[in-house]
């Protein structure tokens, strides 16, 4: 799970960067709020962390120009401001949750786990690729007007895949966010339900899930 951190204090970032690391989280630092809004708007993250206080582009732009974009990625904002309407505007301008500093970093982790988990925003109560049609709320999946029956967990990495729609995700980002933490890292279910869910959607001349050694998988109109 790859998370990008937006910190002008090299000493906060080298100690977030070196906790998270240890916990199995890569992540990508940047001290400019500029350079770090351009790095969000580009790539693909699991999550931001976003200091207020950032030269040329303060924390609070960033949030806001993010979401402007329909941006989903979640935010965790870290502000020195503990006044409650300062609070209010970093929710209102569209961040997911925040810290004051000082910050435990166990904290950090606890709420870095748990922005990662919600799903994201599914616009029109439903997601599709080509012919298939997934409706998160109803449980159901359809291939043209037929509907496909999968076990929960298919259902959940189906969904997973299809709200990151053309990105390839690998094995462990699948594990970090479809199963819990009590799962076997070195179990081969992820390849079991992937070939579960492609018995059940796909024929010979209709392909959805690409699988790209190193890199995992990922579901589109075409590889």
């Amino acid at each position: 799970m790859k998370i990008l951190l937006i910190e002008d204090d090299k000493e906060i970032s080298k100690s977030i960067c070196f906790f998270l690391k240890e916990k199995g989280y890569q992540t990508e630092a940047v001290y400019d709020g500029q350079i770090g809004f351009e790095l969000a708007q580009k790539n693909n993250y699991a999550a931001l962390i976003l200091d207020y206080n950032l030269p040329h582009l303060d924390g609070w732009e960033i949030v806001r120009k993010l979401r402007q974009e329909k941006n989903t990625i979640p935010i965790i904002m870290l502000t020195v401001r503990n006044e409650l309407e300062d609070k209010i505007k970093l929710l209102e301008a569209g961040a997911d949750d925040y810290l004051t500093k000082p910050f435990s970093l166990s904290e950090l982790l606890a709420r870095l786990k748990a922005i990662t988990r919600r799903p994201r925003e599914i616009k029109n109560n439903y997601l599709r690729v080509k012919n298939l049609t997934l409706y998160p709320d109803k449980f159901l999946v359809k291939k043209d007007k037929e509907s496909i029956r999968l076990k929960y967990k298919e259902f959940a990495l189906l969904q997973y895949l299809m709200e990151n729609k053309g990105l390839y995700k690998s094995r462990q980002d699948i594990l970090d966010n479809v199963w819990d933490e009590n799962a076997d890292p070195f179990s081969n279910t992820v390849e079991v339900h992937i070939m579960k869910i492609r018995k059940k959607i796909e024929t010979k001349n209709d392909k959805y899930i690409y699988t790209v050694s190193n890199r995992g998988y990922k579901i589109d109109s075409q590889i």
